[in-house]
């Protein structure tokens, strides 16, 4: 590969359409405040770099980023690139990662609202993300010891896998779809209404209102906490280890629990022949 190092980029497109460049210990900033300085570029490594640019890898190929900062100025990083690798990096960008495919990041930090929108093939592992809508639309994402902080996490997401993860999020999962959550903490409230095929096992649910208007919803080996009219008009099968504050019209199914505060079946606005199963 043809190396590029110790050097500073600020013109616009400074390297559009490079290919097979390893690229070190390069900053990208400067009075000229260049666009998209890496558009384009094919099979490149970038490493131990600084970006204070807009758009620097857009419809990028075959890349690899390792030990590099993007900071708050890096508006929009990375779009419509495919097959990228993310390692020991930070993100600060706003509307980092948008439609792209088979991007995978680990050990890295992410601050970025509006992250991973639109994409597919996306995996997350030992790496911190920080956003207000995260994942919006996306496919086939796999997280893996992520730590989330977020707002509106996850929604109208397909094909989603979480494992030892803990997430402090609001209204997360709504109208996802074929989503298995294992060995988790989700914290938020009004949590994955609407959604559809939702597994969740040995995981541990805080908040208001979760579990409203499900399909298919399955919890197994469940804890939840401080959750009230949990299960409104949701077809659910669920074994809950503790208390349940309160568990209001259940449409369907069985959920089976230790302990419940309150059971309310009142005012129904569909037939709702759930039940609770006090053990």
């Amino acid at each position: 590969m043809q190396k590029i190092s110790n050097k500073i980029f600020d013109q616009e497109r400074s390297l559009y359409a490079s290919k097979d460049v390893k690229i070190s210990n390069c900053k990208f900033a400067g009075p000229n405040d260049g666009e998209s300085v890496l558009k384009e570029s094919k099979n490149i490594v970038v490493e131990e770099c600084v970006f204070s640019l807009r758009y620097p890898l857009w419809h990028d190929v075959d890349f690899k980023i390792i030990n590099t900062k993007m900071d708050e100025l890096t508006r929009a990083p990375i779009w419509y690139a495919k097959n990228g690798e993310i390692i020991h990096s930070t993100i600060c960008g706003v509307k980092a990662i948008r439609e792209c495919e088979n991007i995978s990041i680990k050990d890295s930090k992410i601050v970025s609202t509006e992250f991973g929108w639109r994409s597919k093939e996306l995996s997350l592992n030992n790496t911190s993300i920080e956003g207000e809508y995260l994942f919006f639309e996306s496919s086939k994402v796999t997280l893996n010891n992520v730590k989330l902080k977020g707002k509106y996490s996850l929604q109208y997401v397909n094909d989603l896998t979480i494992n030892d993860s803990n997430f402090d999020t609001k209204d997360a999962f709504w109208h996802s779809k074929n989503v298995v959550v294992k060995n988790s903490v989700i914290k938020g409230e009004y949590l994955a209404w609407f959604s559809e095929n939702l597994t969740l096992i040995n995981c541990k649910i805080i908040g208001t209102q979760p579990f409203c208007y499900c399909r298919n919803l399955k919890l197994i080996d469940c804890e939840m906490v401080d959750c009230d009219l949990a299960f409104e008009y949701s077809d659910v099968e669920a074994t809950i280890k503790g208390k349940v504050d309160s568990i209001k019209n259940p449409l369907s199914g069985t959920i089976t629990v230790d302990e419940v505060g309150e059971i309310i079946n009142e005012n129904p606005v569909y037939e709702c022949t759930g039940k609770v199963i006090i053990r």
